[in-house]
């Protein structure tokens, strides 16, 4: 399991993932799950992936090939004119790749499946961010819904909901995303720190600010401990239960 979350702001894109993989209680590893590719000045292109492990990383692995070696360029999401031809491409590839691994059965693709949240800009186009669904069909993100989740998303998603400003700065956003990752931390173990954190900022056409959250981080157990402190005062200053006897 994972937790990935891709937001759209007035002023750009934020990305956050964590870096957990396991497979059982006693094997668990640590694997980035943010991956970017760029043109400078023409196009920003950064990829989240949840699910099968060896699913994900063929996708990437196959993508990032396709951008360096020029017998396979093509299709290139370096080349495509467009973010939607871009996430075409990828879900294209992630069918295949679930596909190709499916040999045990009608049900047996459900093992290799994985879902990928995208985001960038090309160019001439504005931002735009999708959600890539293990059939390679996906959707985008909107005024209506302007931020996906992937992997463990039911904890974090409710603190999203209610703090969520299209106007935010990328530092309220990232303090938001923290404390819905905090949250998904807290009540699950297959989310873990470190946590990968990325900016785009519109019509840069470079990557924003990049970084990674370490256990250990001052600022990210500050939030921690501070949302605990809230949520219990919080919960104190509502009325009292009486029963009606």
């Amino acid at each position: 399991m994972t937790y990935c979350v891709g937001m759209c702001l007035n002023r750009g894109l934020v990305f956050m993932s964590d870096t957990r993989t396991n497979a059982g209680v006693d094997n668990i590893a640590t694997f980035r799950k943010m991956r970017t590719w760029s043109t400078p000045g023409e196009r920003v292109i950064t990829l989240m992936a949840a699910g099968n492990l060896a699913t994900t990383q063929a996708v990437v692995s196959m993508l990032d090939e396709r951008t360096k070696i020029l017998a396979e360029r093509f299709p290139s999401i370096l080349e495509a004119p467009t973010m939607v031809q871009v996430a075409q491409i990828i879900g294209e590839l992630v069918r295949d790749v679930v596909q190709s691994n499916a040999v045990g059965g009608q049900n047996a693709d459900t093992t290799f499946h994985a879902t990928f949240i995208l985001g960038g800009q090309i160019k001439t186009g504005e931002p735009r961010l999708f959600m890539i669904y293990p059939e390679g069909n996906f959707i985008e993100a909107s005024t209506d819904t302007p931020f996906f989740q992937i992997g463990e998303t039911k904890y974090g998603r409710p603190i999203i909901v209610r703090a969520y400003d299209p106007d935010m700065k990328f530092e309220d956003a990232i303090k938001l995303l923290m404390v819905s990752f905090d949250s998904t931390i807290k009540a699950n173990l297959s989310v873990g720190l470190p946590i990968d954190v990325q900016t785009y900022e519109t019509d840069s056409f470079e990557v924003g600010h990049e970084f990674r959250v370490e256990p250990n981080d001052e600022y990210y157990n500050l939030i921690s401990d501070s949302w605990g402190e809230a949520l219990r005062t919080a919960f104190f200053s509502l009325p009292d239960f009486e029963f009606n006897d």
